[in-house]
């Protein structure tokens, strides 16, 4: 569909009810969108368009979307753009990796960008625990995947080490004469 003020495809699709004669239906694209939602008419529209403008942050373009879609967590690998799709990160990391992208995000959906009220009683594991634990699982699917079984059992020690508190799983094993022979 169309745009009703140009040739370009229509993206957004503002449906206004309006006494007895039904609905009344407008086709824009965003460039007219932007002008129509940022428009100061004294309709009772007004406050809807200025949410759905907060909501839909149009201040952002494809371009830019598109770029931030590919940046990805260092620690576990999920894209921006996974977490649009499924609503959920892949790791702590990801509050701090993203944090100038969710920040906007946290404040238009709970009005502020600080937890207030409570937290666990019992004491999560370290960030740092953690995050060691998420990318050597990480790393462990990738050396099955490239069929590197040795490199695959050494990274699930390291993780069982990790888990059960033992230090030694958080730095690499150097490898015991014997081991990987055959």
């Amino acid at each position: 569909m169309k745009c009703q003020y140009c040739e370009k495809p229509a993206t957004f699709h503002i449906t206004e009810l309006v006494g007895p004669d039904g609905p009344s239906v407008t086709h824009l694209c965003e460039e007219h969108a932007r002008k129509y939602l940022s428009s100061e008419s004294p309709t009772p529209l007004a406050a809807v368009a200025s949410a759905l403008a907060k909501q839909l942050k149009l201040g952002q373009t494809k371009e830019e979307l598109a770029e931030l879609d590919r940046k990805a967590c260092p620690v576990c690998g999920i894209t921006f753009y996974e977490f649009r799709n499924a609503g959920r990160l892949g790791c702590p990391f990801d509050y701090t990796h993203f944090r100038k992208d969710l920040e906007p995000l946290l404040a238009n959906i709970h009005d502020s960008v600080e937890h207030i009220g409570k937290r666990p009683k019992r004491a999560a594991h370290a960030a740092g625990v953690q995050g060691r634990a998420i990318q050597l699982r990480r790393e462990m699917e990738e050396a099955v995947e490239h069929e590197d079984y040795e490199r695959a059992s050494v990274l699930r020690d390291q993780l069982r080490a990790l888990e059960s508190g033992d230090d030694a799983g958080a730095q690499p094993q150097a490898e015991q004469p014997g081991q990987g022979d055959c």
